[in-house]
């Protein structure tokens, strides 16, 4: 029998407060969403004066990362050069969204939706080097999938 670790409820909560944290000290206002590995949620945050929409694509970004083990950037970068018919997939190709990878093993996936998509990363970031500093977000050989198609 193999050993993984697993996302705790804890560790959900851990990673809310950060990322509040970050989006609170850059006055943003997000919704947060942690997913265990099988992509199911474990969390949701919703700050006050988040946009209603902001939930099911902070969510969507989550499921892509967790469902593909990739950052949700490398999908928008995809459909963006030559891989269009990847739109047609049941994933949303927005950054934001990012794998927690511990080990080699996928533990679960935040999503950050309510600002610009670059910044929805940074505090999905820095949620996941805050509580898990030994977490990759891509998996190895995969490091440069958003430059290369």
């Amino acid at each position: 029998m193999r050993m993984k670790p697993a996302l705790t409820l804890d560790d959900a909560k851990k990673l809310l407060a950060v990322a509040e944290e970050e989006a609170r000290r850059n006055k943003w206002e997000v919704v947060i969403a942690i997913l265990n590995d099988g992509g199911r949620i474990v969390a949701v945050h919703r700050m006050d004066g988040a946009r209603p929409g902001n939930d099911q694509i902070a969510i969507a970004k989550a499921t892509t990362s967790a469902m593909t083990c990739r950052p949700s950037l490398v999908w928008e970068r995809w459909i963006e050069g030559r891989h269009k018919a990847y739109a047609t997939f049941p994933f949303i190709a927005a950054q934001g969204g990012l794998p927690i990878i511990i080990d080699g093993d996928l533990i679960g996936s935040i999503g950050v939706s309510g600002v610009k998509s670059a910044e929805d990363e940074q505090i999905a970031m820095a949620a996941i080097q805050a509580v898990f500093p030994q977490a990759k977000t891509t998996r190895e050989g995969e490091e440069n999938d958003a430059q290369t198609f």
